[in-house]
């Protein structure tokens, strides 16, 4: 069905207009018509249509300007133009105003006809695209909800979450390199610094959790995750790496205002934790960081800045650095660990410069043994209580700061490497155990499954070690270990090609056959005649 208005102040051209309209298209479409700019907008205004056939010369308002009105509350009608004048101006403007047609009067029937269906098409498309619109809209309504919280758990946990952030931003529209994270905590009242029966409100919470979900929504653009026990953990996304007082306020603010609504909607009790603005991959520290605010105090919300929840620096330290420095030292990152490590160096070296080599030892000595502390803990090393016994005689008989620098550098990047070669050599073992079990199984029906027991872990992490030590998947590796073996028995054996087939580990010949062919070329009966001629 099309609505389509008639604009014009000459009653034949409308009678006419509407003869042509209800002769051609039928019932599929619905026509109304005013004879002045006013009532043209007034009709509009109640008739919504989706195609407005317009005369430019109409007592008061003109037809250009009422066209102008009317796109200001019909955003999705089709407009035509029509006039008893040719005039360039006229024309310049109805392209101005993105109308589909100008026609001159008198107005040819075929003429008429082909612009309205047109315009149908045009309408058809438009209705088209609404409709996907709405469809993706209504798909994402459902699937965010697990996007959002497979952010959470990310960030909670810290699985993958440097390899998967980029996605996560893309897929929630997340532009921000910061937040902060807020800690949802609920019960049946406060007690102090808790709240009582964590495990029976937990129920509730579960079961009011669309409701808190779409309440938090309403004051916070957030990202939120399900529950867990009695607490939703929620993401803040911020621009800048600092909130100041006045910012921090109204975050405050917002959050008390927002435990009450969700009070009065679901009679529990809340109280919320607010941590401080970290770069995105740091999150885990400011969920901690809301998390000790709500011990540290006892009000209904706590933010982490107003609180001392954390160590305080000097001004000046490259706090920073820290994080990331160690970071790299456990993930086996060298040229990361080096780069970090040379600027906090170069730091302690400009400190030093007033004389204080002492305080530059110790804290040289201190990154040193964390730094080694990582690499013990990634696995593989022995831990020997004497090992270290030289170091403090060694930094000790240093005398100036650039000795000392290098000292640390090669203690933290020793460190790194000890890391690396126990992820290879470990990976090492692993790929070695299973290629042998592989070359010694693979008559049997084997699974990726059944080699990740025999090397004792996941099969999802060896399938991805596997791939990247051999450069092939398991299914790959196992298919070519077997077309190498039927390869040999068809050239140096009486076996017949069923028999050739089992030995490989195939239990049906003609997949055998396909499998053969799509990694030879050939067929394995075509392989066995090229080389008995």
């Amino acid at each position: 069905m099309y609505r389509i208005m008639l604009a014009d102040d000459e009653g034949i051209v409308i009678d006419s207009t509407k003869y042509i309209i209800e002769k051609e298209f039928g019932g599929s479409c619905e026509v109304k018509f005013a004879k002045t700019g006013r009532k043209v907008i007034e009709l509009a205004e109640a008739f919504r249509p989706d195609i407005a056939i317009v005369d430019i010369h109409m007592p008061g308002i003109n037809g250009i300007d009422a066209i102008r009105e009317m796109q200001r509350f019909c955003t999705n009608t089709v407009f035509i133009i029509m006039s008893a004048y040719d005039k360039f101006d006229y024309a310049k403007e109805a392209i101005k105003l993105g109308v589909l047609e100008f026609i001159t009067k008198p107005m040819d029937k075929t003429k008429i006809i082909n612009v309205l269906k047109k315009a149908m098409e045009q309408i058809e498309r438009d209705r088209e695209k609404r409709s996907n619109e709405l469809l993706i809209k209504e798909k994402l309504e459902t699937v965010e909800p697990i996007i959002e919280n497979g952010l959470i758990y990310d960030i909670l946990l810290q699985e993958h979450f440097e390899e998967d952030i980029d996605n996560y931003k893309a897929l929630l529209g997340i532009t921000e390199n910061y937040g902060y994270m807020m800690a949802i905590v609920c019960g049946d009242s406060q007690e102090g610094n808790h709240m009582t029966n964590a495990i029976g409100s937990s129920v509730k919470l579960s079961g009011k959790y669309q409701e808190i979900r779409e309440g938090v929504k309403t004051f916070f653009d957030c990202k939120i995750g399900n529950v867990m026990a009695n607490k939703i953990a929620v993401l803040v996304p911020q621009e800048s790496s600092q909130m100041d007082y006045s910012e921090r306020s109204e975050h405050i603010d917002r959050a008390r205002e927002m435990a009450r609504f969700l009070r009065k909607r679901t009679d529990i009790s809340f109280r919320v934790g607010i941590g401080g603005v970290k770069p995105l991959k740091e999150l885990m520290d400011s969920y901690k960081e809301a998390l000790n605010a709500l011990i540290a105090t006892t009000g209904s919300v706590a933010h982490a800045d107003d609180l001392s929840t954390e160590c305080d620096y000097e001004d000046g330290y490259p706090k920073a650095l820290e994080k990331p420095l160690f970071d790299a030292v456990s993930k086996g990152e060298l040229n990361e660990t080096q780069v970090i490590a040379s600027k906090y160096a170069d730091w302690m070296t400009q400190k030093a410069s007033d004389g204080d080599l002492m305080s530059m030892r110790l804290k040289c000595l201190e990154f040193a043994l964390y730094a080694e502390h990582l690499a013990y803990q990634s696995g593989g090393q022995t831990y020997r209580y004497s090992s270290r016994s030289e170091y403090l005689p060694e930094i000790m008989a240093l005398s100036d700061a650039d000795s000392i620098r290098g000292w640390f550098m090669d203690k933290v990047t020793r460190a790194c490497r000890d890391v690396i070669s126990k992820k290879q050599e470990r990976s090492g073992n692993i790929i070695r155990t299973a290629k042998e079990y592989i070359e010694t199984h693979f008559d049997k029906d084997i699974s990726l499954d059944d080699v990740s027991r025999v090397v004792n872990i996941s099969s999802y992490y060896f399938s991805k070690i596997f791939k990247e030590e051999s450069g092939l998947n398991f299914i790959e590796y196992l298919t070519n270990v077997r077309i190498d073996h039927a390869k040999e028995l068809l050239e140096d054996s009486d076996l017949s090609i069923k028999e050739i087939c089992v030995s490989c580990g195939y239990s049906d010949p003609n997949y055998f056959s396909r499998s053969f062919k799509k990694n030879v070329g050939v067929t394995p009966t075509e392989y066995k005649d090229k080389y008995l001629i």
